[in-house]
């Protein structure tokens, strides 16, 4: 686990209902018990907090360990500059409290004055893993005068040492974590402190994984993704235009290639519209497909594509011979289907319901969400790439770990909500996100957009009624 996951981890706790004051109250509590195990009771410890979330769990520490212990906390900073609502609520707790002495110290001459001697434990809860680049003041000199005392007193840091990983850093005796050990974190012993994450948040898809997902890089057209949609035949127009519509409200540009003859019943400004000659696609547009290929950053292949033969031989060609991340959809799933080799050294999310899965890989999918998963990350290891079943709760794995998706109502059985998915999680790859991510975070984001409509018409809608509440969902996971 990363250092990212825990942003993620608390987004998605809050969606569950665990407030993040809940989860404030556990991290201080956690470093509490973890100090009285190590060190016992009846000790003189010494608190520097700095303004942000990190300095919250050394306030609510602060509250825990007075009450067997004697407690000075040092607030480093401006009490006006306590960021959150959890941390400013747990300072105005502290305030009320006779038996914690608070000093504030706003400037670096008066921590450079500091004495600590005859303190049994130096806590430091100056800075989170959201820091980046060195410590500036006053913060600096508070890490510098607790180092003085490394080796004379015990140091513990909440978290992780300030300052990591510049040069300018707490030196402790062990930082207390929380609930797993981060990949980052090295050079320094860590004690992890469970804090109440239920064991869902392994495997539960929520806002705080789309927001990362939806995150943009650039100011200029194209910077946020370029997406390539390769769909459509005689028989089917709907489906591909659903899946352009879609991701069109999440990537700066879209390019839709059609045959020439279901491309003539679509006018959108909003999209670069491709027709290729003919009624279907076939394997003299290979080459100008792959040649599209290159100028973007990520592919769909599928959507309404049809069945004929010449069109399957094209979409294995175009498969085979693709460099981009791809979005493998629909009738393009039967095609490949014969020829799953030509999946290898690939990075893809296949969108299979369980019809289509069992086309794919001879079996049915497990009933029970865990048999499911485990059936759906064995696939995915075999490919080695990332399948997303489709159901009542989709199933998301890249071989190696599995997500889960709980959003969405029966409504969404309606006619191209299929299509709606993979236009967006085309648009998630096309941001640069891994398969895994854009595939989970499409099926949230898909469900997510569902649920609006459901809100406002009940279960009877269309697709195009989803691709429209695309922008209003994507609004919502950003402003969560």
């Amino acid at each position: 686990m990363k250092i990212e996951d825990v942003y993620i981890w608390d987004i998605n706790a809050k969606w569950l209902g665990i407030s993040p004051f809940q989860l404030m109250e556990n991290a201080g509590a956690g470093v509490a018990r973890v100090i009285e195990e190590k060190f016992g009771k009846g000790l003189k410890i010494a608190i520097f907090s700095g303004t942000g979330n990190n300095g919250g769990d050394g306030f609510v520490a602060a509250r825990h360990l007075s009450f067997e212990n004697e407690v000075t906390l040092f607030l480093i900073g401006d009490e006006a500059k306590i960021r959150s609502e959890e941390a400013k609520h747990n300072w105005e707790i502290l305030k009320r409290l006779d038996f914690i002495k608070i000093k504030v110290l706003k400037d670096s001459s008066q921590i450079k004055a500091l004495n600590l001697k005859g303190f049994d434990v130096i806590i430091d809860a100056l800075l989170g893993a959201g820091t980046k680049g060195e410590p500036r003041e006053p913060i600096k000199s508070a890490i510098e005068k607790i180092n003085e005392y490394s080796g004379k007193t015990k140091i513990v840091s909440i978290d992780l040492l300030s300052g990591y990983p510049s040069s300018i850093r707490v030196n402790c005796d062990f930082a207390v974590t929380f609930q797993w050990d981060k990949e980052e974190y090295g050079g320094f012993e860590r004690i992890v402190a469970k804090i109440g994450y239920p064991k869902e948040l392994y495997h539960l898809v929520g806002p705080g994984d789309a927001k990362f997902a939806l995150r943009k890089k650039g100011e200029h057209k194209g910077q946020n993704g370029k997406l390539l949609i390769i769909g459509g035949s005689e028989d089917y127009f709907g489906a591909p235009y659903l899946t352009a519509k879609a991701a069109s409200y999440i990537v700066d540009l879209v390019y839709l290639v059609m045959p020439e003859y279901p491309a003539r019943r679509i006018n959108d400004p909003d999209l670069i519209l491709r027709p290729f000659e003919g009624k279907n696609f076939s394997g003299e547009h290979l080459e100008k497909a792959l040649e599209l290929s290159k100028g973007v950053d990520a592919v769909i292949i599928g959507p309404g594509i049809g069945q004929k033969d010449e069109t399957r031989d094209f979409i294995r060609k175009f498969v085979k011979c693709c460099e981009k991340p791809m979005v493998i959809d629909a009738d393009a799933l039967k095609a490949i289907a014969e020829d799953l080799g030509i999946l290898e050294d690939k990075k893809f999310v296949l969108t299979p319901h369980a019809g289509e899965f069992k086309i794919l890989f001879g079996e049915k999918p497990e009933r029970g969400l865990e048999e499911k998963a485990k059936m759906v990350m064995k696939k995915a290891k075999e490919i080695g790439g990332t399948i997303l079943l489709k159901g009542a709760y989709d199933v998301i794995s890249n071989g190696k770990m599995w997500k889960c998706n709980k959003t969405g109502n029966k409504g969404m059985t309606t006619g191209g909500t299929g299509d709606v998915l993979a236009g967006i999680v085309g648009a998630l790859l096309a941001l640069g996100n891994e398969p895994l991510r854009a595939a989970s975070v499409g099926a949230f984001l898909n469900g997510l957009v569902g649920d609006m409509v459901k809100e406002e018409m009940g279960e009877n809608f269309t697709a195009m009624e989803v691709v429209k509440k695309v922008p209003f969902a994507v609004k919502w996971i950003l402003e969560f």
